[in-house]
């Protein structure tokens, strides 16, 4: 496909924002109003290369910021599609790490009421839990995915 003199007579004055994401957009501007047309081309080349060097550099960042891709070669497909999959990952555990948060909070708030509770009514310390308030820790932790997931509350029997 070949590109007619008009097409290659392109306004650079108006591509002002080329670089805006990095900064280097009309801070920089150089005014192209008395260029010839070959030093009008050649400054669009230009920035057209540093264009494509920032995409290219921002691929690079972002392959060695996902585990799987870090220091392995990858086409741009392959590195968006991972990019994605590592989001979702990561958006997965932070919702599970939320849920464990909630559910030790309710665990802490049960103790919380059961030392309350202990401290009103000293025992002769031969227990630290009644049979009653085991019972509510136990309930709280069997409702509770956090406990399915191997990380039990220890409740101490005396």
């Amino acid at each position: 496909m070949s590109m007619s003199d008009d097409d290659r007579d392109i306004d650079i004055e108006s591509d002002d924002d080329v670089d805006s994401d990095n900064g280097l957009g009309s801070s920089r501007h150089t005014s192209t109003a008395n260029f010839s047309q070959a030093e009008k081309r050649a400054h669009h080349n230009a920035l057209e290369r540093r264009r494509r060097d920032h995409i290219k550099e921002s691929f690079t960042n972002l392959r060695e910021a996902v585990p799987t891709l870090k220091g392995e070669k990858a086409s741009r497909a392959q590195i968006l599609k991972k990019t994605t999959e590592c989001i979702q990952t990561l958006r997965r555990k932070i919702s599970e790490n939320q849920k464990d948060i909630e559910d030790i909070k309710k665990q802490n708030s049960i103790l919380d009421e059961q030392i309350r509770r202990l401290e009103g009514n000293p025992s002769n310390g031969s227990e630290y839990l009644s049979g009653d308030d085991l019972s509510d820790v136990e309930d709280a932790l069997e409702q509770s995915d956090f406990s399915r997931r191997s990380k039990k509350l220890k409740t101490f029997h005396a």
